[in-house]
């Protein structure tokens, strides 16, 4: 079994091709990877150009099937072909997926989720293909757009901070390792980065409004990684390509207190 990384590439950073390049190289150096990328700020500039409605709700887009159609377009096409072009310029064998190739992703609609629309969870990982692919010295770069189990079959818009954390989730014990990787260097409190963080904190931390916005949904990401079993989460930036310590590891139980002898 390959020890692989699961590498979620997103956040505002992805509009500077300086950055992503940048980010490539740092892929191309840690051993295989699947790439997951997200693109919420080409989805909301090219809403804003066709007059649609830009709103999120703890860091998941409010998605009209008008928006929907949006996010397949943007994800699965530019944004995918701008990482794979990058990381084939470093070196990698990169190869663009989308949750529809090869039945890599099945969603259903987010459960509670009817206010967001379009948007889905993961229920079915097709691990055996990213297996493959990874096999074959190829490095899969996934756009979290994703079809229904059940007919009729539509898209549904999958935050791709939960794709990343179903992925690395479905990969079992040949996933080393989930990288949140955006322009922040982790998680912060009162302005200073956590070096650790324990999964027991997120949900406290969200409803006393310490995490917002897109930080929402990677936490929740992240706890829910480390619930399926994978070994080590961690949020920051392109020094977490080189520095195990760089960014806020997630853990999955809150640090043992030291017993003090007799």
């Amino acid at each position: 079994m390959l020890n692989v990384r699961v590498v979620k590439i997103g956040g505002n950073a992805l509009d500077n091709p300086a950055w992503v390049a940048q980010c490539a190289r740092g892929v191309s150096k840690i051993g295989p990877a699947v790439v997951v990328h997200g693109g919420g700020q080409a989805v909301s500039a090219w809403s804003r150009r066709l007059g649609l409605p830009v709103e999120q709700q703890d860091g998941l887009r409010v998605t009209t099937p008008e928006i929907a159609q949006l996010v397949e377009m943007v994800l699965g096409g530019p944004m995918n072909r701008l990482i794979v072009t990058a990381l084939r310029a470093a070196g990698l064998d990169a190869i663009g997926l989308s949750g529809v190739d090869g039945g890599l992703l099945s969603a259903q609609p987010l459960q509670n989720g009817t206010a967001l629309g379009e948007v889905g969870e993961i229920v079915n990982v097709r691990a055996s293909l990213l297996q493959s692919l990874l096999l074959a010295g190829l490095t899969p770069v996934v756009a979290p757009v994703t079809p229904t189990l059940t007919a009729p079959v539509r898209l549904l818009n999958v935050n791709a901070d939960q794709a990343a954390a179903a992925i690395a989730a479905a990969l079992g014990g040949g996933a080393q390792e989930l990288l949140f990787v955006s322009d922040i260097p982790g998680v912060t409190i009162d302005g200073v980065t956590q070096p650790t963080l324990a999964a027991a904190e997120i949900e406290t931390m969200i409803e006393e409004g310490v995490a917002t916005g897109g930080m929402v949904a990677k936490l929740r990401a992240a706890a829910q990684a480390l619930g399926a079993g994978v070994r080590a989460v961690r949020i920051g930036d392109l020094e977490m390509f080189v520095h195990a310590t760089a960014g806020t590891r997630l853990l999955a139980a809150p640090p043992a207190t030291a017993v003090q002898p007799a």
